[in-house]
């Protein structure tokens, strides 16, 4: 027997803008809709987020099965968490009114802290199965010594407790809610996935020189790893170091961020190695992962979970130090190599070693176009999510076949 799925995505962020969250729902929910279909059942998928631009649409088209509704919560703008907390309340009124009467989910999945808010206070007034994902946790921030609302490890464990299934991206993450006290039955571990069409092995590439070209992609220059890179650059002599993240490509020159990193590869002779491209579009990403022969992956205790994913699957191995989505995704010595934080000199002799030996990174590059495709494509990505929601809305069983009495066998043969 077949059945539509009604799956309603929630997030406090922007649909949007380019932060791994929103990236990562915008893929997910067409794929979301493309497995449903594969397998013959139905599946409605809609993504519900605020609205930050004023000037953006309301309500679009994500995919076959899949769309987006922006709700009014605040100002129609970015805000930080402490702005966002005071609109929790507009979110959650503007979800009730959508999943009133017909516009009810049968599945409740929010991506954050502030949209898990919202929606676990309304799915557990309207009775309805709900799932979370954190990405990223207040005892992981502040363990890290960066800064976290007050409340936010509170309310992550509120809202953890209010899941009847909580889905993470990485071990770390899985690792971290059992230390909440979070039962550890109730967690699936399942990574963010690729765009192995768009981020791929063929295609186009930027203009390159003769140097071995080393890539680092990071949203956040002062996150460490760019200066880590810089570093482990002045032990890879001949080879170049492409920047992309940062300021718009017209405010490298009169970035303070770009001005401290030019400093330091000036101290370390390697400026003339060093390229500061700026943040690129990501249509543009593939292109620049192309010309390098490896891409670092070196913050000390926050990487990009989604650059070595790209990067394996344009077919370019990583170094990367084992933290978050990393540790998860990069297999150390099969699809690139593991390094410790905070230690670019041994860092940078392993680059050099990896690549003077041509036929290994030949391999780790096979490996790595082979990883991305078989794990992290969208199609398995998305499978797994739903086996998640079957554990909140299980598969109706089959209709029992009819049983065949003396009439209908009298009837079946006259008709012989």
């Amino acid at each position: 027997m077949q059945r539509t799925l009604t799956i309603a995505l929630v997030s406090a962020s922007g649909p949007d803008d380019e932060h791994t969250q929103s990236i990562h729902l915008r893929e997910l929910s067409p794929a979301l809709a493309r497995e449903a279909t594969e397998d013959e059942d139905g599946s409605q998928v809609t993504l519900y987020a605020r609205r930050q631009d004023g000037a953006a649409r309301t309500r679009g088209r994500l995919g076959p099965g899949a769309t987006l509704q922006t709700l009014e919560a605040g100002p129609a703008r970015p805000l930080e968490d402490e702005a966002l907390l005071d609109h929790v309340r507009d979110l959650a009124d503007g979800l009730r009114r959508r999943w009133s009467g017909a516009g009810r989910p049968d599945v409740v999945h929010a991506h954050g802290w502030i949209g898990g808010l919202a929606a676990c206070a309304v799915a557990r007034e309207m009775d309805l199965p709900f799932a979370f994902t954190p990405h990223g946790l207040a005892t992981i921030e502040l363990r890290a010594g960066r800064p976290a609302h007050p409340a936010r490890a509170r309310m992550e464990k509120a809202i953890a407790a209010g899941a009847r299934v909580i889905v993470t991206a990485c071990q770390d993450e899985a690792e971290a809610l059992v230390r909440m006290g979070v039962p550890r039955k109730k967690i699936s571990v399942i990574p963010y996935g690729v765009d192995t069409e768009q981020f791929c092995q063929v295609g186009p590439a930027m203009p390159r020189g003769e140097r071995d070209r080393l890539v680092t992609v990071s949203r956040d220059l002062e996150d460490g790893g760019v200066a880590t890179a810089i570093r482990a650059l002045a032990e890879v002599p001949d080879a170049e170091l492409a920047v992309a993240g940062g300021p718009d490509r017209d405010g490298v020159e009169n970035d303070p961020a770009v001005h401290r990193l030019s400093l330091l590869a000036k101290e370390l002779h390697v400026s003339d190695r060093v390229i500061f491209l700026g943040r690129m579009p990501r249509k543009s990403l593939p292109r620049l992962l192309r010309t390098a022969r490896l891409v670092l992956s070196l913050s000390p205790d926050r990487p990009s979970p989604l650059v070595p994913l790209e990067a394996m699957a344009c077919g370019v191995p990583v170094v990367a130090t084992p933290r978050g989505g990393a540790a998860d995704s990069v297999l150390d010595q099969i699809t690139g190599l593991h390094v410790p934080a905070g230690r670019p000199v041994p860092a940078g002799r392993a680059i050099r070693r990896l690549l003077s030996e041509e036929t290994t990174l030949h391999g780790y590059s096979i490996a790595a176009a082979d990883r991305a495709s078989s794990r992290y494509g969208w199609n398995r990505i998305a499978a797994e999510h739903l086996r998640a929601y079957e554990r909140l809305v299980p598969k109706p069983e089959p209709e029992p076949e009819p049983e065949t009495g003396p009439d209908d066998e009298l009837a079946e043969a006259l008709t012989m």
